[in-house]
């Protein structure tokens, strides 16, 4: 295969994966929630290295925020 043609099946690829992220951010809010928590979880067990751990946190949704009756704003310092 040529390099030229291999460079632009990769830079589709990459344009095709980011669009689809926008889209299931967008349209399915809960179940990227869920996505991410689930990868997430099991790159915070103990035992696992510190980098790797850094990355799970990055991948994990931020929290929602009080009680029952919050709106999810993040602002309750």
């Amino acid at each position: 295969m040529d390099a030229s043609l291999l460079l632009q099946y990769l830079i589709v690829a990459l344009a095709v994966l980011v669009s689809a992220a926008v889209v299931m951010r967008k349209q399915f809010p809960n179940a990227t929630r869920k996505l991410r928590i689930a990868l997430a979880l099991p790159l915070l067990r103990e035992g696992r290295p510190a980098w790797l751990r850094a990355l799970a946190r990055k991948i994990a949704p931020p929290g929602q925020g009080g009680g029952k009756d919050c709106g999810g704003c993040n602002g309750c310092g």
